[in-house]
């Protein structure tokens, strides 16, 4: 084995030792560091003894990659292009090791999108009727259709779609906006050219690197070849000049916007519409934190004249209902949206549908269907209302230390502006003193440099300690 190259092959354990091989005793130190051969695959394995000495044994498996069975399968090279770990796993990462570094703190979780407050029992009783009735000959069912439940997505496009022109079947039951998002990549192929708000939700960036629509990752301007980046800034009131980007074939856009927090007006909806007919391109607008919208911004893109033949709409109940963990959401394909040979988009989405996905659980398409009952409708307001109250207080929070903040308004995330500053030092610096996560703005995009994303989603008691924290941080 060549020893000419190394990398650190870290662990953090209860104790170390001063051997390399084999099975060791380790105490009283607090992490090993071993120099591996950078051909060379280590694994650590380690057992706490039940002696009161309170050792541990570890045991550590090299595998030389030179010897070991290897099939004849090439990686996917697009893989290779993807930066570092994807934003939310990295950063469950760091605050993980953030509380083993501090295991007696309280840690504040503000990072990512995930709701925290209970569903509403008008809700979870319809699952679990539901699945009563699975128990039972007559309310038993199996594979159901790709598409979604005929009366769930009739009631979907009476609900968010009425009087709009979007009818049951143009309505496409999911298990999540984000699994939408990389069914449609797969429908549109390697060969489109995209476009992203930047800073935006990175599974659109990141989906099509792994598809193979971009080139490489240019580490001097932190965006990858062949994205058309779209700049939304305080600036440019966080919507993109149009009148300097190319065009692509399909834009993504997201609004309200995660993470910036800021809804597009109706003018500025109608100028992407026209810019999109204008060059032919397709819209995929997620809409996924439409309920929070509560000025008169537009819900939907099919609220704008013409959309329907240049946009197709990706939703989700994951944040009106607290259904991150259920799984359960749409995307709305209109009839008249065409491809430039005159083949409608929807049809070859059915194929996509129909080939990778059997349909939505059962259970959860029962939530969904109360989730737009008279009595859903308005538990899910109720909780909406209380993220947004979550908002108003870290808004306030940041006004009054003196820092720029945009968002908030209209959806559950706070954009905090600290001018000069590595996104991903901010992030430390408030993780380590306050024992807060929040998100580095940089992970959406190079736009996102110099902010942190502020999530309104946690219990009341935690949002408050965790702004005292920050009062204390920045007094």
């Amino acid at each position: 084995m060549s020893a000419i190259q190394h990398q650190n092959f870290s662990t953090s354990i209860s104790s170390s030792t001063s051997t390399f091989l084999g099975k060791t005793e380790f105490k009283n130190i607090k992490s090993l560091n071993v120099l591996i051969p950078s051909k060379i695959s280590g694994v650590v394995k380690c057992v706490a003894s039940p002696s009161a000495e309170k050792t541990t044994e570890c045991e550590i498996i090299l595998l030389d990659f030179d010897e070991a069975y290897k099939t004849k399968v090439s990686r996917n090279e697009n893989m290779a292009k993807l930066q570092a770990g994807y934003l939310f796993p990295e950063i469950a990462r760091r605050k993980a090791a953030h509380m083993s570094k501090f295991p007696d703190a309280r840690v504040i979780s503000l990072g990512i999108g995930d709701t925290t407050e209970p569903i509403p029992e008008v809700i979870t009783s319809a699952m679990s009727k539901r699945s009563i009735a699975l128990s039972t000959v007559d309310g038993y069912s199996g594979y159901g259709a790709e598409q979604g439940e005929k009366k769930l997505r009739a009631s979907i496009a009476s609900t968010y779609y009425a009087n709009l022109g979007i009818e049951e079947d143009d309505i496409f039951v999911s298990d999540g906006a984000k699994s939408d998002i990389s069914r449609l990549q797969v429908l549109f192929g390697s060969n489109v050219t995209i476009s992203v708000q930047d800073p935006s939700y990175p599974a659109y960036v990141d989906s099509s690197v792994i598809l193979g629509q971009t080139g490489q990752f240019q580490k001097d301007v932190e965006k990858f070849g062949n994205i058309e980046y779209m700049k939304c800034t305080p600036e440019n009131g966080f919507f993109p000049d149009l009148s300097t980007v190319r065009r692509t074939d399909v834009i993504f856009f997201c609004s309200p916007n995660n993470p910036t927090g800021c809804a597009a007006s109706r003018d500025q909806l109608t100028k992407l519409v026209q810019f999109a007919k204008e060059n032919g391109s397709i819209i995929v607008y997620d809409s996924a934190y439409a309920m929070y919208v509560s000025d008169d911004s537009p819900r939907s893109i099919f609220e704008i004249p013409g959309a329907k033949e240049v946009a197709l709409e990706v939703s989700s109940f994951s944040k009106y209902a607290g259904f991150t963990g259920v799984r359960l959401g749409w995307t709305a394909v209109p009839k008249e949206l065409l491809y430039s040979n005159g083949f409608p988009v929807a049809k070859d989405f059915n194929r996509i549908v129909c080939t990778c996905f059997n349909g939505a659980s059962n259970i959860a398409q029962a939530g969904g269907l109360a989730c737009v009952s008279p009595e859903g409708i308005k538990a899910m307001q109720n909780v909406v209302g209380f993220y947004k109250e979550n908002t108003d207080i870290i808004v306030d929070t940041f006004n009054s230390l003196g820092f720029k903040v945009y968002g908030g308004k209209n959806a559950p995330y706070v954009w905090v502006h600290f001018p000069g500053q590595s996104s991903w030092d901010v992030f430390g610096e408030i993780l380590e003193k306050t024992h807060v996560v929040t998100t580095p703005g940089s992970g959406f995009g190079p736009g996102g440099e110099g902010f942190i994303r502020v999530s309104a989603f946690g219990n009341r008691e935690n949002v408050l300690e965790a702004c005292k924290r920050f009062k204390q941080l920045y007094k």
